[in-house]
């Protein structure tokens, strides 16, 4: 009685195990080429920091055109990556994988680099947008 018993949970085991591989080699083939033909859309705000003008749109657009790397190389748009300006926001669209994160590394690189780094946070307006914002000042520092 008790050897047949391990012996069917031997099998039920095997019997699992055996099927894991085939659903686990179905997901990321499927999730491939959905990303290959997506294109993702970002848009950048820069619009409270070019009304007090110490922020450039112009050369902001410029920093993300020559520092995008695509497929591990700088100045490789190649199509697959388009940059445009459109009054003080930068729009960003690529083709495949690519992250808003890097977006945002890139940003604050770019903040950093021009010394605004101290006035200005990137933030995550929506899902596709990010927005420069001054940090908000206590009004008790400015009563002293």
């Amino acid at each position: 009685g008790s050897s047949s018993n391990s012996r069917l949970f031997l099998n039920t085991k095997m019997s699992a195990v055996a099927a894991a591989p085939k659903v686990v080699k179905k997901g990321p083939k499927t999730a491939k080429k959905g990303k290959k033909t997506s294109t993702k859309k970002f848009t950048i705000d820069c619009t409270p920091a070019v009304e007090q003008e110490i922020f450039d749109t112009a050369g902001f657009e410029k920093y993300l055109h020559d520092h995008v790397k695509v497929a591990g190389k700088t100045n490789n748009l190649s199509g697959k990556v388009t940059i445009t300006r459109d009054g003080s926001k930068i729009n960003v669209s690529a083709e495949g994988t690519f992250s808003k994160r890097y977006l945002k590394y890139l940003t604050k690189r770019y903040l950093k680099k021009k010394n605004v780094r101290d006035f200005l946070h990137v933030v995550a307006s929506n899902a596709s947008t990010y927005q420069l914002r001054f940090f908000k000042i206590d009004s008790a520092e400015d009563a002293e």
